[in-house]
């Protein structure tokens, strides 16, 4: 794998086909958890583990696996790795595993992991599908973090509230005034998907003027990047 491989497929994984902004997968749990940045930002984690051993493991076997049953096959392959995770969650963030509930679960049936062990390892060798998991998390990690953050600012004034969660002894931050009344809607569903508007309008934006200060590309003869995942 070379330089340019590497790139184009951090490139797709954190921003121009970003889970959450562009492909708009797993909503549920981007609705559900990001009530917190704590909580966002730990079913990402959980959710990159399982990506990037699901990508190595289907891409490992993927001449092994009759085209007929892979579904079935990844779906399996998906669900043992889910159960680890669960059970660590249990063992060592029982409070958090309790927060988090169902969702953990779901990563099962999240349809960004099927997503890309069926458009991605499938069709490439492990290297190349264990980055392509990894970056396709951090792009929903930054995306459920953010929204995560501005959902718990906005909605109660505070800041990484439920860390001591994970790190026992450790407190979040209260950014506005202790009086602060809180907006109710920020942390309901509605107030989700308000906020997810306003991120996909954000990097719409961003990319036109991005584009509008590169150079005339009529001026530029080279061919566009293929696209990682063939799709």
């Amino acid at each position: 794998m070379d330089r340019e491989q590497f790139r184009q497929i951090l490139d797709n994984g954190v921003w121009h086909q970003n889970a959450s902004l562009i492909q708009l997968l797993g909503l549920c749990p981007l609705l559900a958890v990001t009530t917190t940045l704590v909580n966002g930002v730990m079913l990402s984690l959980a959710t990159i583990i399982v990506m990037a051993v699901a990508n190595v493991a289907v891409a490992s076997l993927r001449n092994l696996i009759p085209h007929e049953i892979r579904i079935p096959v990844f779906i399996l392959v998906v669900a043992a790795l889910v159960t680890v995770v669960d059970l660590i969650f249990n063992a060592y963030f029982h409070e958090l595993y309790l927060v988090l509930g169902i969702f953990i679960p779901l990563i099962v049936t999240n349809c960004i992991v099927l997503a890309r062990v069926e458009a991605f390892a499938n069709k490439n060798p492990p290297l190349q599908s264990l980055l392509d998991g990894i970056f396709m998390g951090i792009g929903l990690l930054w995306t459920l973090a953010l929204l995560g953050g501005l959902r718990e600012l906005i909605g109660g004034g505070t800041l990484f509230a439920g860390i001591d969660m994970v790190f026992p002894g450790v407190h979040g931050l209260q950014l506005l005034p202790a009086d602060y009344p809180g907006f109710l809607l920020a942390v309901l569903p509605p107030g989700a998907f308000i906020l997810l508007g306003l991120l996909i309008a954000w990097k719409n934006w961003a990319e036109a003027r991005a584009a509008a200060r590169k150079p005339d590309a009529g001026s530029d003869h080279r061919s566009p990047l293929p696209v990682a995942d063939g799709v």
